[in-house]
């Protein structure tokens, strides 16, 4: 299966469903993690510093990465930023997309996952000047790395056992972000408390949180946890 997680910035994956990735790879799956912009000016990064976080955090989940360098702070929803990421939707071929939850403060986040949204659209046209085959992808989930101090009310939590310290190394990565800017240091432990939290909701040690705008469909309840 190949998986597309999209994010605003280098970092907003690994955030939001960093232990669902790991876990992906593990697997088998092909997963690549697409940044819209390269996430600077930060108060400690700069353009080669986050681009070397970004892939050692990739590495660390076992995933893809590439940047459509779009400005950061300044994301919007605008028709070449759709073909830019239908463009990829129709060369990586992915079986799901992920993007952050709509509802956000950040106006990269709100206008990004907007852009995905209808990406996923443009990408199933024929008769158009995008790369690729056209494809439809079926499935389109949200992720949470929202700026709102909101408690997530998803539609399926995915078991992250045995993946979370992978997680937390990936957001390590990013020293820039993490360690050296002691403003986000305790940002890790609150991502440790919010995956101990929805593993207890499903009976695991740990787990993180998805949002579904279609139904999801299911053969038996087997899988249920």
């Amino acid at each position: 299966m190949r998986i597309l997680v999209v994010g605003p910035h280098p970092d907003d994956q690994e955030l939001g469903m960093g232990g669902t990735i790991a876990r992906f790879a593990a697997s088998g799956h092909r997963v690549l993690l697409l940044d819209l912009t390269n996430g600077e000016p930060t108060p400690h990064g700069d353009p080669a510093t986050r681009a070397t976080e970004a892939a050692e955090a990739a590495r660390i989940l076992g995933a893809e990465r590439r940047t459509l360098d779009l400005p950061n702070r300044e994301v919007q929803h605008t028709l070449a930023a759709r073909h830019a990421v239908a463009g990829v939707i129709r060369t990586f071929r992915p079986d799901m997309v992920f993007v952050p939850y709509f509802e956000d403060a950040h106006p990269d986040h709100v206008a990004g996952t907007r852009i995905v949204e209808d990406a996923r659209f443009d990408a199933k046209l024929t008769k158009s000047a995008l790369p690729g085959d056209p494809i439809h992808v079926k499935w389109l989930f949200h992720y949470y790395a929202t700026h709102l101090r909101i408690v997530p009310q998803p539609s399926f939590v995915l078991d992250t056992t045995g993946f979370a310290e992978r997680k937390r190394q990936a957001v390590l990565a990013y020293r820039s972000q993490f360690v050296v800017n002691e403003g986000n240091r305790k940002v890790v432990d609150w991502l440790d408390a919010a995956g101990t939290y929805f593993g207890s909701r499903i009976g695991t040690a740990t787990a993180e949180p998805f949002f579904a705008r279609e139904p999801l469909g299911l053969t038996s309840l087997d899988a249920i946890a």
